[in-house]
Parts: structure tokens; C-alpha cells; sequence
């Protein structure tokens, strides 16, 4: 049985992709500092499964990411561990410096190290975004060697973990491969990202808050697409390689809202203009047949099905998970709950 290193497997798209491999039959070791987004609910269904490993280890800490390589010998890591969200990387900057450029150097010196005492294979997969490519023009569609063009501090901190990696597999030849996703959604997603947003308002029947006026375009995927393509990428893709993993399917913020609130059936619910923020990408789009004709991966789920199924999933699990999740951010910032 193979054995998995999932980083940052406590949060969104590392919890879902964490059962998508012990589905699979691997024996997955998830490694997360358990930050204000992580939750370990999201896993809660797997947390005693006999093929489920888990360690609250922080990836800039490289001893003790060594020590789970030596105990493991993992012949895969998806690097998913990082600070993900463009407002928070606005106000705070620092903290994605810290997880998202000094982590990734001490995941990839941890590698090293290990690969020079250990004659194992092993392969580094890293989960990259769109936004590094920055403001796309109608009608274009940015490819693997379409120029980076960062606008935020959280893009620019995921383009320069891959322009190091990159350097890593030049220079010390690590075995890695680079993804670069559009927008995620799907079950277990942060409260804060804008659709679980969107829908928690609608449940609770208060506006919805669209930066502008909405017409910010953005291409979205399911999370279960983007576990598939992962897997695929890790199976069959080229070391050295970048894959970009989209679905083609564009579509502008305000209408993201008004398709869930056609779902929900409630024409009463409001949208809330709000103003924007500093450096606001317009459009972000992918061009994605490297992946479909060199890998043969395709999404299967359709926009409209995923997010009347989204919806569902987040209205059966409202009560739980909001307040669970409330609960461990307030906690991790040090706020008295309310």
C-alpha cells in the first residue's frame, strides 16, 4: 500500500482530497498546524481509519517533517498546507510569507535531505492557483507558459513558492510537478470564501456582499474534480512539468449570486454592493488541454449541478459547522466567543 503525505489536509481542499485517496486505497499521513480555517470536523468520519495518520506539525518546522519521512517513507506529498485567502493576505501579509514562501523552502529542504540518505522514490505535488497569472483579458486564456503577473500578497506568495520549487527541481533535481487551479467550491469550504458565504447569508436570509459591481469573472471547479485531476497529475504527470487544472467555465461574481439564490427559491434575498478591494483581479482564466491531452483528465461535474449540491451539503450541516468553525477561529485569534 502506498503511503500519502497530505500537507494542510485539515482544511478545504486537503480534507476532501484526504478521503478521495483513502477511497483510493492509500494510507494517507495528514500533516496541518490546525490554523484558523483548518477544522478538524472535516475529517472527523476518517479520524480512526486504520489507513489515517495525523500530526499537527506546522511545515517550516523541517525536523519534525523529517522525522514523519523516516517513520513513513511516503512515495507522495501534495502540498496543500498554506494561507489561502487574497483579503486576509491584504491586511496581513506576513503570515503568508511565513507558511506559503519560508514553508515551502523547508518542505523542499526537508525533501532534500531525505532524498540524499534515502534511495526512495518520491514526489512532490504542489497545489499552486490561477491568481498567479493575475489579470487575463477577455478572450485569453493564460497557459503553462503564459507569463506570472501577480496582484496580491497571496498571489504573489504562491507564485514565488513555485518559482523556487522550480529552482529545487533545476538545481537539485527534486522530483516535483506544479498544479495551478481556478476557484475551488464544494463541501467543508471556510465561511469566509464567497460562495459558502453567499449561501450561509441566503440560510439566514440576509444580502449578499458582491465587491463592485459584480462583474469580476472568475472560473470555478468542484473540489472532487480537483481531487481527480491531483491523482491523475501524481500518477501519470511529468516531473519538472506544470499542469494548469480548469473547467472552462467562466462566470461573473454577481451571477455566482443569483444562481444560488435561484436555488435557495427565494427572490427576496438582496444583493449588497460593497466596495471593492485594492488591486481586485478582473478576470482569471485557464487554458487547461496540457492536462486533458497529455493526462486524459476532464471535469465531470457541471457548475449548475455542483453548486445546487454545495448548497444542500452546507444547509445539512449549517448549525454544526458554522459553529464549530466559529469556535476554532475565535479561539486560534484569542477572541472571547460570542
Amino acid at each position: 500500500m502506498k503511503k500519502i503525505i497530505v500537507t494542510g489536509g485539515s482544511g478545504f481542499i486537503g480534507c476532501n482530497l484526504v478521503k478521495f485517496l483513502l477511497k483510493k486505497k492509500y494510507f494517507v499521513i495528514n500533516i496541518d498546524k490546525l490554523s484558523y480555517s483548518a477544522n478538524p470536523y472535516n475529517l472527523r468520519e476518517v479520524k480512526k481509519h486504520k489507513n489515517y495518520r495525523f500530526f499537527k506539525i506546522d511545515i517550516n518546522d523541517r525536523k519534525k517533517l523529517l522525522k514523519i519521512f523516516y517513520q513513513f517513507n511516503p512515495s507522495g506529498i501534495f502540498n496543500l498546507a498554506a494561507e489561502t485567502h487574497v483579503d486576509r493576505s491584504i491586511d496581513n501579509p506576513e503570515n503568508f510569507i511565513k507558511s506559503n514562501i519560508n514553508g515551502v523552502f523547508n518542505l523542499l529542504e526537508a525533501i532534500k535531505k531525505y532524498l540524499k540518505n534515502n534511495k526512495k522514490e518520491m514526489k512532490l505535488i504542489h497545489i499552486s492557483t490561477d491568481e498567479v497569472y493575475g489579470d487575463i483579458g477577455a478572450g485569453k486564456r493564460s497557459d503553462e507558459k503564459f507569463s506570472y503577473n501577480p496582484s496580491s500578497p497571496y498571489a504573489a506568495s504562491k507564485a514565488s513558492a513555485d518559482h523556487l520549487i522550480k529552482s529545487y527541481i533545476r538545481t537539485y533535481k527534486i522530483p516535483a510537478i506544479i498544479s495551478n487551479c481556478c476557484n475551488n467550491y464544494g463541501p467543508n469550504q471556510f465561511p469566509e470564501k464567497l460562495i459558502p458565504k453567499l449561501i450561509y447569508n441566503i440560510i439566514k436570509n440576509k444580502p449578499l456582499p458582491i465587491y463592485a459591481k459584480g462583474k469580476n469573472s472568475r472560473e470555478w471547479i468542484h473540489v472532487h474534480d480537483h481531487c481527480e485531476a491531483l491523482l491523475k497529475i501524481f500518477i501519470k504527470g511529468t516531473v519538472g512539468q506544470n499542469y494548469n487544472v480548469g473547467t472552462n467555465e467562466n462566470i461573473k461574481n454577481i451571477d455566482i449570486a443569483k444562481k444560488l439564490i435561484k436555488i435557495k427559491k427565494n427572490n427576496k434575498i438582496k444583493i449588497k454592493f460593497v466596495k471593492d478591494r485594492p488591486g481586485h483581479d478582473l478576470r482569471y482564466a485557464l487554458n487547461s488541454q496540457k492536462i486533458r491531452n497529455k493526462l486524459k483528465w476532464k471535469p465531470k461535474i457541471k457548475l449548475q449541478k455542483g453548486l445546487s449540491e454545495t448548497f444542500d451539503w452546507y444547509l445539512n450541516n449549517y448549525i454544526f459547522f458554522t459553529s464549530v468553525s466559529k469556535k476554532l477561529y475565535n479561539k486560534r485569534l484569542g477572541l472571547k466567543q460570542k
